[in-house]
């Protein structure tokens, strides 16, 4: 394997953003042969952390180093600091335009990493499951699949209340430099409702949704609400719930279902 870390000056950002790649690169001819997901062109899973967290938190809590060389695909995990991987109009806050265009762009070049979307997925936990359904949506041209684990599908209880009543992580003035204006977020690129009937309306190709929940999860029904949007839209998708609570625990064992629905799909 290789197990890279990279520094490298982003212009979404305007920064020097820290990224973690792993690549499966190393298997031994006989482990090569003996698995078909080698007969294929590698594959990409741009994964993304939660809120508080960094570019090492998938590599360091779950399994994904291992089911990405047992079917043959590299991982990239970026920095997304704390800000659920939106665009603000701030300079150095274009999150959003960075994990969906900049860095796919950027590993394909520094890599030579598959340029077609159906070798190219985005995952994330909490707030980058969040981001990683908005970007699939937002960038259908990038993305062909998506897995949200616990997602923070909280827009429309924000909507509702004006602020994120549940949380205890954040306070009102973060919120409403993340979320910006009530007025304008129910239609806004924030709102994954938004994003999914502009991209129905637009015609273009939508890519394959898998969604995971604890049932003990405090964001569970955000995920109930948001499944339910999606089957009143028809479209198709994929939802699991299980025991677990919003932890490593149940991510890392939400994880191998969710990429052999990525592989197998």
């Amino acid at each position: 394997m290789a197990l890279i870390k990279i520094n490298y000056l982003s212009q979404a950002l305007c920064k020097i953003t820290t990224v973690q790649v792993y690549i499966p690169n190393d298997l031994n001819p006989d482990e090569r042969r003996k698995n078909p997901c080698y007969d294929r062109p590698m594959k990409v899973l741009y994964l993304l952390h939660g809120y508080s967290g960094n570019n090492t938190d998938w590599i360091q809590g779950t399994l994904v180093c291992s089911l990405a060389a047992k079917y043959n695909f590299a991982v990239v995990c970026p920095s997304g600091d704390n800000s659920f991987y939106f665009d603000q109009d701030m300079t150095g806050r274009k999150y959003s335009s960075f994990v969906g265009e900049e860095l796919p762009s950027y590993m394909r070049k520094t890599f030579g990493f598959s340029c077609s979307r159906e070798d190219t997925w985005i995952g994330g936990l909490s707030m980058g499951g969040l981001g990683a359904v908005c970007a699939a949506l937002k960038y259908p041209q990038t993305f062909s699949k998506a897995i949200g684990l616990s997602s923070a599908f909280v827009i429309n209880e924000i909507l509702t209340n004006g602020k994120r009543v549940t949380s205890t992580e954040t306070n009102q003035a973060f919120q409403d430099h993340i979320y910006g204006s009530l007025g304008a977020l129910k239609d806004s690129e924030k709102n994954p409702e938004a994003l999914l009937l502009g991209l129905l309306d637009s015609g273009n190709p939508l890519p394959g949704l898998y969604l995971a929940c604890g049932t003990e999860d405090y964001l569970l029904e955000n995920n109930r609400e948001f499944r339910d949007f999606l089957i009143k839209q028809g479209v198709p998708f994929s939802y699991t719930e299980s025991p677990g609570e919003h932890n490593w625990e149940f991510w890392n064992q939400a994880l191998t279902p969710a990429v052999k629905w990525m592989i197998e799909e």
